[in-house]
């Protein structure tokens, strides 16, 4: 994939939930790049934005403190923008299953709000959505590509699936230039490891990194693909910029799909020490848990290119590393 760093210098940049985890790498990358970027998040404290994510960059980007359930204050802030990367989003399932008027605010009467501003505004925007592989259910096939069936099993994977489908429809209808990203599990510095209901292996990394004992529910041999922080990044930006993409939905996954077991294998190993249980399923756990799932990515190498580039010992390697210099910032 070519180098196209040099496409964003001079670019105006906007991040929802931009001092999260992904989007504060991301902000980092497009800082790099000479690009004018604008961060904006509601810093909800169990939704991962971080003041400290920022912290080398905070004098070199724009801060909006501000809720993407706001849609005044959206409107105003797509204007003029050459990018918009759309990241802000409730992503806890078992929260969405407590609460999902909230769910349904942030992830589904938001998006149409954020795309109604730029179709007012800013029709000429790129923006890339990301979404989650959780839209496609329990598989019926596996690795899952594109057009596998839509069977989301909780409320969050519903309003993902409506968040996707408004902006292929604006995409289509007023030409609004969108592309969706479908994520597997993202792991990397910057990661929110408080609380577990935002994916197990931010949880993981916490446990091991501080010496506690690791719960892996049912046998451990669930399936599942990761990405290290950086490739995700990677393909945030190639996306963004390239016109072929605009219109699509694409998987990111990798090549190697790894057990729970083995996975948490790995991480002692690599960390040099830790336990792990095997437990049964909480019950609100279970009755939304996919089993084994791992996706299919040869869509979006095959249109632009990307493979992930990091393997799973070294970013676990550079993650472990990050948390424990800088763990008093993320264990509370």
């Amino acid at each position: 994939m070519k180098n196209i760093s040099s496409a964003y210098k001079g670019s105006d940049v906007l991040i929802t939930g931009g001092i999260g985890f992904i989007g504060s790498n991301l902000a980092s990358w497009l800082v790099k790049c000479g690009a004018k970027v604008t961060l904006v998040d509601s810093m909800v404290p169990d939704y991962g934005g971080n003041l400290f994510n920022i912290s080398d960059i905070k004098d070199k980007v724009h801060i909006n403190f501000s809720d993407i359930r706001d849609k005044y204050s959206i409107a105003y802030l797509v204007r003029g923008k050459d990018y918009i990367f759309n990241l802000a989003g409730q992503v806890s399932h078992l929260d969405s299953m407590l609460n999902p008027h909230v769910d349904l605010e942030i992830n589904v009467q938001s998006q149409l709000s954020l795309l109604e501003a730029c179709r007012k505004y800013n029709p000429n925007v790129r923006i890339v959505y990301t979404s989650t592989r959780q839209v496609y259910g329990r598989p019926e096939y596996l690795p899952v590509d594109e057009k596998h069936p839509l069977n989301p099993v909780d409320v969050n994977g519903i309003n993902k699936m409506a968040g996707e489908y408004y902006h292929l429809v604006y995409n289509k209808v007023y030409g609004i230039r969108s592309v969706i990203l479908r994520l597997t599990n993202t792991y990397g510095p910057r990661q929110l490891v408080k609380h577990s209901r935002q994916g197990f292996i931010g949880w993981f990394i916490r446990n091991v990194v501080r010496g506690e004992k690791v719960h892996v529910f049912g046998d451990g041999m669930q399936l599942r693909d990761l990405n290290y922080i950086s490739d995700v990044v990677e393909a945030l930006v190639a996306v963004a910029y390239s016109e072929e993409s605009y219109g699509y939905i694409l998987n990111l996954g990798m090549d190697n799909p790894i057990s729970l077991k083995d996975l948490i294998g790995l991480m002692i190993k690599i960390f040099g020490g830790g336990e792990y249980e095997l437990v049964p399923f909480p019950e609100e756990k279970k009755k939304i848990d996919i089993g084994s799932i791992y996706t299919d990515f040869s869509k979006i190498r095959d249109l632009i290119g990307w493979v992930p580039k990091c393997s799973l010992a070294e970013g676990l390697m550079k993650t472990f590393e990050f948390y424990k210099n800088y763990g008093k910032y993320y264990w509370d």
